[in-house]
C-alpha cells in the first residue's frame, strides 16, 4: 500500500546528464505501479531527522519488483545531493509508493506526451509503455512524445529519444549542430502534425512550461477534459 514504508535495494545507478542520475532500485514486491506514477523517497540521519522528496517513476509497468527514478540533483537539495553524491550500489532506501491516480496513462487510448525538462520523466514511462505494447491496446504508432530542454546537455534518455518517430526533441537554447529546427519555445506549429482528436494529452513540466503548453492548447481548440497537467516545483 502506497501508505506503508519499504526498504529498496539500489541495484545499479546511470547517469543521464551531468546533473541528473537514474537510480534502478529493487523492491521486496512486484511494484504495481502504472504509468505516471511516483514514489516517495525518504533519508534519515542518526539523529533521527527525516527528509523526503517524490520522483516519478520512469520504467513502464513490467510486473516486477523493479522501478528507475530519475534524480536531478539541485544544490540545495537534502536528499537529491545524497543520492548524486553518496549512494552507491547495494544502499537501501527507504520508500513508500506508488502514488497518484490521476495522471496516470492506462495504455488504453491515444496519447500525447508533452514534456518540459525534468518533466519528461513520468512521460518517458508511458512511451516506454506504449513501445512494449504488442498491437491493441496502445500501439506505439498513436503515442507520441515532444520534449522541450535547453539544450543537449539537459536531454535525459538521449538514445532513446533522437532519431525516432515517436519522440520529437525541440532545444530552447542550443541545438545540436545541423540541427533541423532552430532553437525556440515549443510551438503549435510543433504540435499540430502529432495532435488527434481522439488523444489523450498528458504535460508535464514546470509551472512556467505547463501553462504557456495550456494556453496553446486552448489556443489549438484542445477542450479541457482531453489534458491532464502535472507540475514540477523547485523541490520537486
Amino acid at each position: 500500500m502506497p501508505s506503508v514504508w519499504h526498504t529498496a535495494t539500489v541495484v545499479a545507478l546511470q547517469d543521464e546528464t551531468p546533473r541528473t542520475k537514474t537510480l534502478r532500485l529493487r523492491l521486496d514486491e512486484p511494484s504495481g505501479h502504472q504509468a505516471g506514477q511516483h514514489y516517495v523517497v525518504r533519508l534519515t540521519a542518526p539523529d533521527g531527522y527525516t527528509a523526503s522528496r517524490s520522483y516519478s517513476v520512469a520504467s513502464p509497468p513490467d510486473g516486477g519488483n523493479e522501478i528507475d527514478l530519475t534524480v536531478e540533483r539541485l544544490d540545495d537539495g537534502e536528499v537529491s545531493t545524497f543520492l548524486h553524491d553518496v549512494l552507491e550500489v547495494g544502499d537501501e532506501l527507504d520508500v513508500r509508493g506508488p502514488i497518484g491516480g490521476y495522471f496516470v496513462w492506462h495504455a488504453t487510448t491515444p496519447a500525447l506526451l508533452l514534456g518540459g525538462g525534468s518533466g519528461l520523466v513520468p512521460l518517458m514511462a508511458m512511451l516506454r509503455l506504449a513501445r512494449a505494447s504488442a498491437g491493441d491496446p496502445a500501439p506505439a504508432a498513436l503515442v507520441h512524445l515532444l520534449v522541450s530542454v535547453r539544450s543537449p546537455d539537459d536531454l535525459y534518455y538521449m538514445a532513446e529519444l533522437n532519431d525516432r518517430a515517436d519522440a520529437t526533441v525541440l532545444y530552447t537554447r542550443t541545438t545540436p549542430p545541423s540541427w533541423s529546427r532552430p532553437a525556440g519555445r515549443l510551438t503549435a506549429a510543433d504540435v499540430l502534425p502529432h495532435l488527434r482528436d481522439d488523444q489523450s494529452i498528458f504535460v508535464c513540466g514546470s509551472a512556467p512550461f505547463t501553462n504557456a503548453v495550456g494556453d496553446l492548447l486552448v489556443d489549438l481548440g484542445v477542450t479541457p477534459e482531453r489534458a491532464r497537467f502535472e507540475r514540477f516545483g523547485p523541490s520537486a
